[in-house]
Parts: structure tokens; sequence; C-alpha cells
């Protein structure tokens, strides 16, 4: 089962960074890989679709938006290279998800524990943006993820369209979102949280004990005493 299910996610991670469905968004990656930003000038970007990573047996996945246009389109993996990056490594390592609490670089021994992170849309999206059409071609992706992580029992959604396109996936009508909302769906938890991008945190929306406090209820779901 563990090589079946290893197997799977292979085979889709493939077709993730072959896909070029969304010309807006591909043109866009490209194009930022090229002209970069001063501060990554001497850095090669990955500027592909990006597919998720973690532990193939997890019981948590997170659900981002997307990868950052010099965050995840730069190093190559979700969340990592960035701000957000930042938050959501150092939360999952407080909480015994990760291996170590800052994630820069593929190679930098960073890895999860019993998480896996993916995003709705996989290339970085124009001012964080993307189209409904852009959604819709993505959102075969996750289904197929949440298919194949069959041990996953919490999902936690970072924003709004991740929580939307989670529910349109799973086919839930009548929750809506709204931060350290939680609720079950058949057999798994659904959990909400505000994206911990730089308008959020910088702005004070987001403070690190609501958002840790998000992992300590994933914590406490994944291992029920």
């Amino acid at each position: 089962m563990r090589l079946k299910k290893s197997h799977s996610l292979k085979t889709i991670n493939k077709k993730i960074i072959k896909c070029k469905k969304c010309p807006r968004l591909n043109s866009y990656i490209k194009e930022i890989s090229k002209t970069k930003v001063k501060r990554f000038k001497d850095q090669k970007y990955w500027g592909k679709p990006l597919p998720g990573f973690g532990d193939i047996n997890a019981k948590i996945l997170i659900v981002g938006l997307a990868p950052a246009a010099h965050g995840g389109n730069r190093t190559g993996r979700m969340f990592t290279g960035d701000s957000s990056g930042d938050w959501i490594a150092k939360a999952l390592y407080q909480n015994g998800f990760a291996t170590q609490p800052t994630s820069t670089h593929i190679g930098d021994g960073f890895s999860l524990i019993d998480t896996y992170i993916t995003a709705v849309i996989r290339c970085a999206p124009p001012q964080n943006k993307p189209l409904n059409s852009e959604l819709e071609n993505c959102s075969a992706f996750l289904k197929k993820e949440l298919l194949i992580l069959e041990n996953v029992k919490i999902i936690i959604c970072l924003g709004r369209i991740a929580f939307t396109s989670v529910c349109r996936i799973l086919a839930i009508k009548g929750q809506k979102f709204s931060h350290g909302h939680m609720f079950k769906h058949e057999t798994r938890f659904i959990i909400c949280s505000y994206h911990p991008s730089r308008q959020n945190t910088n702005t004070g929306r987001l403070v690190w004990n609501q958002w840790n406090l998000i992992f300590k209820k994933a914590k406490k779901l994944s291992n029920p005493k």
C-alpha cells in the first residue's frame, strides 16, 4: 500500500510539473523566473507548476492558495523561502510536525512528520489572484491527492479560497469561513485559518498565538487520548 501510494503521488506530481493548462499563469511564472528580484538575482528559479510534498501517510493536510512568486516558484517547494513559509515551518516544528523550525531551500534538512502540504493553485498567480477558470483547471490535482492521502483526518485550509475549493471538492455545504472555525465532515475535521501572508501578519490580522492555536488543535485531533 505504501509503495502504491508513493507511486500514485509521484505520477500526479509529474503531471503537475508538466501542466500548461493555464496560459496566463504559465507565462507569468516564466517571466518572474527570468526577471527575478534583486535579492535573488544570482539564484536559478524553479519556474514551473509546483507539486505538494510531505508524509505520504499524513493525518494532516495543509491546503494553501498558491506558490509565492519568489518563494516556492523560486525554490521548487511549497511554502519554502518566503515569510509565509517561515510561519508554517515554525508552527509545524513547535507542534511536532516538522524536523526543524525553518525551511529555506530543498535539501536544507526540512521534512514533514505526519503532514502533507499542497495548494489549490500550483503556479504563482499575478497579485495572488487566480481566475475561476484557473482554480477549476487545478482542482483535479487536489481531488486526486485527497483520494490518495487516505489517512488524512484533518484538513487545514489557509484562507477563504482554499476553504471554498476544499468545500467544493468534498461537497461540503452550509459552512462559512472564519479563522479558527472547525467542523467535522464525514471522517475528517476541517479547520479554517487566515493565510500567513504578510498582508495578514504585518497588519496584525493574524498574530502568532492565533496561528499556533490552529496547529495545537490539529495535534490534539491527530492524537486523541
